[in-house]
């Protein structure tokens, strides 16, 4: 597995490209804005995207969707169910207020516990409601994409509509805490980290 990082949007998300290598199959991970070094790398290296997978419906993790499908138009775009309404609203996904309305409408809806199978590896999305209601991580082999709901030494953000610490600490506690030690964390902002590593010293969300 490949996980190449290229941040993208006007808060410079980190959006992921995941790649089988042995099978050339892979996965887009919050596509903030447009990013035509995504599109070049792509392209390069004759990836087959299957998914573009959104961790939760904020404006700065999806505004680059569209154009990307545009260019990928096979590719499924996936959220959790519980956030198609906030996918939908300019208002509650904030996009309104930050350059422009985005909405969009999944192709694919998930809950806790689905996998989705792209070329050799296997997808596992855990329902991580407290950022947003709709919040989820992706669990694919030794790597968890956390997207708002953990960073290195912090949490997202429990301010905005929507949101709840109290959730989002039982969910990371819950769904994060009890990964192995040793997975890396790629977090939506900020640099990746392990799950040992958070569960030691993270000082917002204790074991």
């Amino acid at each position: 597995m490949k996980i190449t990082n290229l941040p993208s949007g006007p808060l410079a998300v980190n959006t992921y490209l995941v790649e089988d290598e042995t099978t050339k199959k892979g996965f887009i991970v919050d596509p903030g804005g447009y990013n035509p070094k995504l599109t070049k790398q792509i392209a390069s290296e004759g990836i087959d995207i299957e998914y573009i997978i959104l961790t939760h419906g904020h404006s700065d993790h999806i505004g680059g969707v569209s154009q990307h499908k545009e260019e990928l138009p096979h590719a499924k775009v996936v959220a959790d169910e519980a956030e198609v309404p906030m996918l939908a609203d300019a208002r509650m996904n904030m996009s309104a207020m930050m350059g422009g309305p985005v909405t969009l409408t999944p192709d694919l809806t998930v809950k806790d516990g689905d996998t989705l199978k792209v070329g050799n590896m296997e997808l596992t999305f855990l329902h991580t409601p407290g950022h947003s209601p709709g919040g989820m991580c992706i669990v694919v082999g030794n790597a968890v994409f956390s997207g708002d709901t953990l960073f290195c030494q912090s949490i997202g953000r429990t301010d905005f509509p929507g949101c709840s610490f109290n959730d989002l600490a039982e969910s990371i506690r819950t769904k994060l805490y009890v990964l192995p030690d040793n997975m890396q964390v790629f977090p939506g902002h900020m640099g990746p980290t392990e799950i040992g590593q958070e569960k030691e010293s993270n000082p917002f969300v204790r074991p």
